[in-house]
C-alpha cells in the first residue's frame, strides 16, 4: 500500500517525503506552523516555517526561535515536495498548509473561519484531493450571525451599561477574538481598557493592523476611571481579584459557545454574544465543497457527528485524534 502524503503519528502530522511536520505537538526538527495559538504553535522545535505575520506572535510567545517567514501563495520545496501557505481567516497570520507531490494535493486547515472579519486576511478555499479540517463547531446548532450585527449588539450593550453607570467587562481570547472586538468597538461610547495579556498581544500586532487606542489596567487604575467604559479581558481573568475595582460592572463573553445558554451559566456570565473565529456548520460544509476534495479527515471538535454526516452526503470522511483544542483560553501563554 502506498504511504499517504501526510500521516499522523505520536508527534503530529508528518510528511515523510519531506521529513517535516505540520503543527507538531511534540518537539521535532522541522515544523510548518499554521498559526500562533498555543495548541498549534509549540516551543522546542529546531526550525519553524510560518507566515510572515505570524512570526512576531510566535516570538512573543515562544521567545527567540529559528523561524523562516513565507508569504501567502509563495511556493517552497522540501525534498521535491511542494508547500505553500494560504489564508485561513482564523487570526492574524493564520494559514492553511498546502502540500503537493507528484500531482497529489493535500490541504491542512489548522483553524479557520470563512467570514471576513476586517482584521486578518480572509479565508480562501484551496482545491485539493484530501482536506484535513477542524470541526470545532461541527453541529447544525451552530449558525453565526453576520459580524456587523453582533458588533451592533455589543456596542448597544456597552452604551446601555454606560447609561446605567456600570462598567462593561467583555471576555475574549487574547489572540484573535480580542483584536477582532477591539477593531469594531465604537470608541465614541467611551474608553477601552485592557487586561495585560490582551494589551501585550495587541501591541505586538499594532504594526500589522490599525487598532483603536487602549489603556492598560494597572494597580493605579481607579474605579472612577473605569466607570462606564469597557474592559477587554481573557476568559481566565474572570473571577480574579482585579475585577473588584470595576464594581458596579456587567460581564459578557464573545464566543461560539455562547450559542448554548448553559455555557453562559456555567461561566457565570451576564451576557453572551455568539462570535467565533471558527466556521459554523454551514461554513464548514461550504468550505469543504469549495475545495472539490474527495477525502476529508476531521481532526478536532465534533468529529464523529460531522464525519458521519459527510459520509452520508458522499464524502470519504474519517476522524483523527490530535492534540488540538479548538476554542480554549490560552491567555496565559
Amino acid at each position: 500500500m502506498q504511504e499517504p502524503l501526510l500521516a499522523f503519528n505520536q508527534n503530529g502530522i508528518y510528511c515523510a517525503k519531506a521529513d517535516v511536520y505540520l503543527d507538531p505537538w511534540r518537539k521535532v526538527d522541522k515544523a510548518i506552523i499554521s498559526h500562533g495559538h498555543a495548541d498549534h504553535s509549540r516551543w522546542g522545535n529546531k526550525k519553524y516555517i510560518t507566515h510572515h505575520d505570524n512570526i512576531p506572535i510566535m516570538k512573543h510567545r515562544l521567545g527567540e526561535i529559528d523561524v523562516m517567514g513565507k508569504a501567502y501563495g509563495e511556493s517552497f520545496t522540501i525534498n521535491n515536495v511542494k508547500f505553500s501557505l494560504h489564508p485561513a481567516g482564523h487570526v492574524i497570520g493564520s494559514s492553511q498548509i498546502r502540500v503537493e507531490h507528484q500531482g497529489e494535493v493535500w490541504v491542512f486547515t489548522g483553524d479557520y473561519k470563512d467570514e471576513a472579519d476586517g482584521v486578518c486576511t480572509p479565508y480562501e478555499p484551496v482545491k485539493c484531493h484530501t482536506f484535513i479540517t477542524e470541526c470545532t463547531f461541527g453541529l447544525p446548532a451552530f449558525k453565526w450571525k453576520p459580524q456587523a450585527e453582533v458588533m451592533t449588539d455589543i456596542n448597544e450593550w456597552w452604551q446601555n451599561n454606560k447609561a446605567d453607570g456600570r462598567t462593561s467587562v467583555l471576555f475574549g481570547y487574547s489572540l484573535g477574538k480580542a483584536q477582532r472586538l477591539l477593531k469594531h468597538l465604537d470608541t465614541n461610547i467611551g474608553d477601552i481598557y485592557t487586561h495585560g495579556a490582551i494589551e501585550n498581544m495587541t501591541n505586538v500586532l499594532r504594526t500589522l493592523v490599525d487598532f483603536p487606542e487602549t489603556k492598560l489596567i494597572t494597580r493605579e487604575t481607579t474605579k472612577k476611571e473605569l466607570s462606564g467604559n469597557l474592559v477587554l479581558a481573557p476568559p481566565s481573568a474572570h473571577g480574579g481579584t482585579w475585577i473588584r475595582k470595576m464594581v458596579p460592572y456587567v460581564t459578557a463573553s464573545a464566543s461560539g459557545w455562547m450559542t448554548f445558554r448553559g455555557a453562559r451559566r456555567r461561566r457565570a456570565i451576564d451576557k453572551g454574544f455568539v462570535m467565533s473565529d471558527h466556521c459554523d456548520w454551514d461554513g464548514l460544509l461550504n468550505s469543504i465543497k469549495a475545495t472539490e476534495c474527495e477525502k476529508v479527515i476531521c481532526t478536532h471538535g465534533y468529529t464523529d457527528i460531522f464525519s458521519r454526516y459527510l459520509r452520508e452526503i458522499g464524502y470519504d470522511a474519517r476522524t483523527q485524534d490530535t492534540q488540538y483544542d479548538g476554542e480554549t483560553d490560552d491567555s496565559d501563554l
